[in-house]
This record gives C-alpha cells, sequence and structure tokens, in this order.
C-alpha cells in the first residue's frame, strides 16, 4: 500500500506545482509576461544573431504565447489532480484497476513535458534562442521541471500487485 499511496502523493505534488505555477501566473500575470515578451522578440539574444528573422514583435502575440503558457500549466494541473484522486479511489482495488486509473496521471505528465520541454526548451531555447540570453533564459527552471515530471511518470508506471489482503 505503501508504493500506492506514494504514487498519489507525487502526482498530487505534481498538481499543486503546476497549480501554484498557474495561480501566480494569473495573479502576477505581468512578471512573466515580461519573460515570454523577451524571449519571443529575442532580445536579448546574442549581437548579429543570424535567427533574429524569427522574432515575434507583435504585443498580442505575445499575450497569446503567454495565455497558451498558462493553459497548458493549467490543464497539467487539473490532469494531474484528476490523476491522484483517480489513483486514491482506486487504492484497494486490484492491480489492473489500479493500472487503468493512472491514465489521467499519464495524460498531466505528458501534458507537463510538453510544457516545459517543448515549450521552453525547443520553442524557447531553441527556436527563440533563449539559451543565447542571460537575463531571460528559463531552460534550467524548466528542466527541473520536467525531470520531475518524468521521473513521477516512470514511477507511476511501475506495475502494481494485487493488493495484499
Amino acid at each position: 500500500m505503501i508504493v500506492r499511496l506514494s504514487k498519489v502523493a507525487m502526482a498530487l505534488a505534481l498538481a499543486a506545482f503546476a497549480l501554484v505555477v498557474t495561480y501566480d501566473n494569473l495573479v502576477d500575470y505581468g512578471s512573466n509576461f515580461a519573460f515570454v515578451r523577451h524571449v519571443l522578440s529575442m532580445d536579448s539574444t546574442f549581437p548579429g544573431n543570424a535567427l533574429r528573422d524569427r522574432a515575434i514583435d507583435t504585443p498580442a502575440l505575445w499575450h497569446v504565447g503567454y495565455a497558451s503558457i498558462i493553459a497548458g500549466e493549467g490543464a497539467t494541473g487539473v490532469l494531474l489532480l484528476v490523476g491522484a484522486l483517480a489513483l486514491w479511489r482506486a487504492r484497494h482495488a486490484t492491480g489492473a484497476a489500479f493500472q487503468r486509473a493512472k491514465h489521467w496521471v499519464v495524460a498531466g505528465c505528458t501534458m507537463g513535458f510538453l510544457v516545459w520541454f517543448f515549450g521552453f526548451m525547443v520553442v524557447g531555447g531553441e527556436w527563440f534562442a533563449m539559451w543565447q540570453s542571460k537575463t531571460w533564459n528559463g531552460q534550467e527552471g524548466a528542466f527541473r521541471f520536467y525531470m520531475a515530471l518524468l521521473g513521477v511518470l516512470v514511477f507511476v508506471n511501475q506495475p502494481d500487485a494485487d493488493p495484499e489482503r
């Protein structure tokens, strides 16, 4: 039972993280909006950057990009919360039933991976050359987040036997 409860707790902790990040971005919109604006406009990349033609200098598109990030973070949090609750409800069920309850956690971890790996590493880091910025570089933070998601995803997906009676 301790392994099942650990899986519930880890999914719940990831949900709390994603929901707090979502809340923070909504309540303190301007702080991280500045980050998105600088990354998308590529205004702090290396001088003479040959990739600068990718820059987005339209404020409306900065808001769309930021809203997409917030929506992805919120969806991650909700999916993981639903997943933690599904695991909690199935904690006394058979191994097969507990395994079926994991799909929400898998969906939440996948959504979070898409936000923090694809969004921050592929799109922000490489497409918009965020790695070139000393000030507006979120790759290290994103790495911590998606590695935590991957670690929990691997652990949660380990098979569970039927509970001992």
